[in-house]
């Protein structure tokens, strides 16, 4: 085993926490207050590479391995949640998905503008009553002969509105269940597509999340994704590869916590000596860095074995479920060490502390995790 990250890698690293620090970090407050989409930093995301790290170069990606996948997306949750799950979502869900399984015109018309930061994609999935059980997807696609006619609304939408592409998991085929449904490629500009409300959330509040109607959306079939009954595979192994992602966006907001509050800690004194000197504020650091160095390993193993193309759909999961859940650990004490600062926004922990939650429910909850786990192992 070697733990030692390639000079590139590093590079990488070193790149995104610039950028985080110095484009991500002022008005990082206001964006969240306000619920600001970050147009202008996404773009320059973009522009640095970050919209399309994994897309080979042949259709304008960066051809990065996960594992600097990882590293950058860490980099970038430290300081603003709501962007690196754009980043997110447009590498791991949409990128991915079209490279893996989509025509050579779909990739050479829509990679170079996805990876480039051009535009940014959606993974539509989520409905009304399919959440956790994607089985039950009420959108329908009904096969017209040469179109798709797709009627449903999707739910808690990434980039809801702000999307120029679209990935669409509708039923075709309700005898066949899972096998009688399709991935469809849509834009907003089908006549019948309808961007909803914006939601009002609790965290990661920068992001762009609607609801989305379909009213007799007339979707061509060579906006299809894959062959005929292959959208709800082709949506599992895509959410396999953003478990990783949304993984390493928790591993994110529980460092950028824990390095906060170890900072706070140094400065603030009680009782004659800085707080850090204090048991108690001393064993809550020791446990938050110990939590966020094994979330740390899980996602780069997960990483590690994606590139070598071993399977990783346990790994995935393991480093969702724990780093989640050391986000929300993490978070929750970095604002107890900062006492009443940490309830304050300009000290960012209790932004951190509303953004850690999502990690725990979007592209899949701790619950489906456990399931995928439970499974794997039982199976063995």
């Amino acid at each position: 085993m070697d733990f030692n990250l390639a000079e590139e890698q590093l590079m990488v690293q070193q790149a995104a926490r610039d950028f985080a620090q110095n484009e991500l970090l002022p008005g990082v407050i206001e964006r969240d207050e306000k619920q600001i989409f970050p147009a202008e930093q996404i773009k320059k995301m973009g522009e640095l590479g970050f919209m399309g790290m994994m897309v080979d170069p042949k259709y304008g990606g960066s051809g990065l391995d996960t594992i600097s996948y990882v590293l950058a997306m860490e980099e970038i949750s430290k300081i603003d949640a709501s962007a690196s799950v754009v980043m997110s979502v447009n590498n791991s869900l949409v990128c991915w998905g079209l490279q893996e399984f989509g025509t050579e015109e779909q990739k050479q018309h829509w990679l170079p503008l996805l990876a480039s930061g051009q535009i940014h994609g959606a993974f539509c999935l989520s409905e009304p009553e399919a959440g956790s059980d994607a089985t039950s997807q009420k959108t329908t696609a009904i096969d017209m002969g040469d179109y798709y006619l797709v009627n449903g609304t999707k739910n808690w939408i990434t980039n809801g509105n702000t999307a120029s592409f679209y990935i669409v998991i509708a039923q075709t085929n309700v005898e066949k269940r899972s096998k009688g449904i399709n991935a469809l490629i849509m834009t907003k500009d089908m006549p019948g597509f309808t961007v909803g409300p914006k939601e009002h959330k609790m965290g990661i509040r920068g992001s762009d999340t609607h609801s989305l109607q379909f009213n007799d959306v007339k979707v061509p079939k060579e906006n299809r994704i894959g062959e005929e009954g292959f959208g709800f595979k082709f949506a599992m192994k895509t959410l396999a590869g953003g478990r990783i992602g949304i993984a390493s966006q928790a591993l994110g907001i529980a460092s950028g916590a824990y390095e906060l509050a170890l900072k706070y800690s140094k400065e603030r004194k009680s009782f004659g000596t800085e707080i850090c000197n204090h048991q108690a504020i001393a064993f809550k650091l020791a446990d938050m860095f110990v939590n966020i160095e094994a979330a740390r390993h899980l996602c780069l193993k997960a990483a590690w074995d994606k590139d070598h193309h071993h399977n990783y759909d346990i790994s995935g999961a393991m480093s969702k479920l724990f780093a989640s859940q050391t986000a929300m650990d993490t978070t929750i004490e970095a604002v107890q060490i900062h006492g009443g600062n940490g309830y304050v926004r300009e000290y960012h922990v209790e932004r951190l502390m509303r953004d850690a939650k999502i990690t725990q429910i979007y592209e899949g909850t701790s619950e489906i995790q456990k399931i995928v786990i439970s499974r794997s192992i039982i199976a063995h």
